[in-house]
């Protein structure tokens, strides 16, 4: 499968199960950021990417159980002109730890060239204080497994990427919990039958939903997806509004136009 070229780094994709798609571009281009920002279910390093992109003095974590993608991911990202703040650990959510952070930073050292090397012991550095203070996440972004019932994919990696089973929702919300700062952000995109459970997920996890965007492929039908984001302090009135993909004539519509033009080449 062909890569996928932006405006300022490129995606190969061809050992990942999920490929590049409008859900992760979406994320991406709508998720809050901060100085640390961790990206649940990493895949191809897409989102891990363009939050490094949209926010330049950022250290960006990203996580996933598949070996293949996270080595992918490691790849794109070392061949980005963000090498020097994203790391790639292979480790599931629940088992995630501070040491995890600190080797995925290591991994990318021993692929880094020596162009970056400098960089990169910065980079450490900045993750030794972290380890220090306990690390901790002022932005959080997931593109989370949704498929809760149905008939699985018989491509495994492909099941796994995409069936809530592989990261149940409440597993999501305790990691999300125990790893936010408490004045930080968890954004996530879910499709439109899953926005509820999603939601209660969260509350029951003590997170409160602070900004929702339903998101429609055409003005005449309903939303399909939610950008949605969370925080641990109590809101007071949600920001809510719903957007359109594509204009009457099938072109992206002044939205998706404005959010996407630092990343899509046309």
């Amino acid at each position: 499968m062909a890569g996928f070229t932006f405006k300022q780094f490129e995606i190969q994709q061809d050992r990942c199960a999920m490929k590049v798609g409008t859900d992760g571009v979406l994320l991406g281009a709508w998720a809050e950021g901060g100085q640390r920002i961790l990206d649940i279910g990493s895949g191809t390093g897409l989102i891990s990417l363009m939050m490094a992109q949209r926010f330049p003095e950022a250290q960006v974590w990203g996580i996933d159980i598949d070996p293949d993608a996270c080595m992918q991911a490691r790849e794109n990202v070392a061949a980005s002109p963000f090498a020097d703040r994203v790391g790639i650990a292979c480790c599931a959510l629940q088992d995630l730890s501070e040491e995890h952070l600190l080797r995925g930073q290591d991994e990318r050292m021993e692929m880094g060239n020596g162009k970056v090397m400098k960089e990169d012991e910065k980079m450490m550095e900045k993750s030794e204080a972290a380890r220090a203070d306990g690390i901790l996440f002022d932005a959080i972004v997931s593109n989370p497994p949704f498929f809760v019932n149905g008939l699985k994919n018989p491509d495994s990696k492909r099941a796994m990427a995409r069936h809530s089973d592989s990261l149940p929702f409440p597993v999501l919300m305790k990691g999300v919990r125990r790893w936010l700062s408490d004045e930080g952000v968890f954004s996530a995109i879910v499709p439109a039958d899953v926005l509820e459970s999603f939601v209660s997920e969260a509350y029951c996890s003590g997170l409160s939903i602070v900004r929702q965007c339903g998101v429609k492929t055409v003005e005449l039908k309903q939303p399909k997806r939610y950008l949605v984001a969370f925080s641990k302090r109590r809101a007071g009135m949600m920001d809510k509004c719903t957007e359109i993909m594509t204009d009457s004539e099938g072109n992206r519509s002044e939205w998706y136009a404005k959010i996407t033009e630092e990343f899509y080449l046309e």
